[in-house]
């Protein structure tokens, strides 16, 4: 959705030579959703366990416009998004990387204001 914000924005800017300001909002909007698509679809892959071919093609989806629908399709019929959080549990991580998403995922709250301040300090 940011991306076609973003397509109209540089229409706007580039084609009609009207304004800048859909670039300007519709850019920054693009940014923050793709920095915050990135970090949970690398929480989703380490929770979920999956391959590496399934975590990089998840990332790489948010490149082109709108083929995170796509995605998230083929990764269902894959049977690669799971019905509940497998770390959700305490003592189910096995790792150091598994440990901080099941901190997280059984602390919504602070995991969430954590996510909102990275994409903040990234963008």
């Amino acid at each position: 959705m940011t991306w076609t914000l973003l397509l109209i924005g540089m229409f706007l800017k580039y084609v009609t030579e009207t304004t800048e300001l859909g670039v300007r909002i519709g850019g920054m909007l693009h940014g923050i959703v793709f920095i915050a698509y990135v970090l949970v679809t690398v929480i989703v892959w380490v929770d979920q366990r999956w391959s590496t071919k399934h975590g990089l093609v998840a990332l790489a989806s948010a490149i082109p416009p709108l083929v995170t629908l796509w995605t998230e399709r083929w990764l269902q019929r894959e049977g690669q998004l799971g019905d509940s959080w497998r770390l959700g549990t305490k003592g189910a991580a096995s790792g150091p990387v598994e440990g901080l998403v099941s901190g997280a995922l059984r602390r919504p709250g602070p995991a969430a204001l954590g996510l909102v301040v990275a994409v903040a300090v990234l963008t």
